[in-house]
């Protein structure tokens, strides 16, 4: 398996996510996001003080699980990685144009100047077929 399969397995799964982060506690939370999938890492629009990007700014390790559907086959696809917030003024600009398929302003109605966004570095991913029992495809970053 390949990065590309995995996004487009992220594609086909739809446009939600849920996104888990360790907090300082040691204790799980889990959020859902919609993701966009460019040059080959995970972004989320964020607000930059919310629970996940703090618990990220203390432990970037995450978790991002797409869900399981009837009408996917049960499939699901889990990605493993290190979160970062993106608030460089340039980069911001790039990810508001064009990389996502709905309209930020909807969340962020100052634009790429007041919007923050979380960037996943995918480090490994697995996709379970109908729950697993279909099989399991593994991707590792190397």
């Amino acid at each position: 398996m390949e990065l590309d399969d995995v996004v487009a397995e992220a594609t086909r799964l739809g446009m939600w996510c849920h996104v888990a982060t360790v907090t300082p506690g040691g204790e799980p939370h889990v959020v859902p996001v919609h993701p966009a999938w460019f040059e080959g890492k995970v972004y989320a629009l964020v607000t930059p003080d919310s629970k996940k990007m703090r618990n990220i700014a203390k432990n970037p390790s995450v978790c991002l699980h797409w869900q399981v559907a009837e009408e996917t086959g049960f499939d699901s696809l889990i990605v493993w990685g290190e979160g970062t917030l993106i608030d460089d003024p340039s980069r911001k600009e790039r990810l508001w144009d064009g990389v996502f398929d709905y309209d930020l302003a909807l969340f962020e109605p100052g634009g790429p100047s007041a919007a923050a966004f979380l960037e996943v570095m995918p480090a490994k991913a697995v996709v379970l077929r109908s729950f697993g029992m279909g099989g399991r495809e593994e991707w590792r970053a190397s």
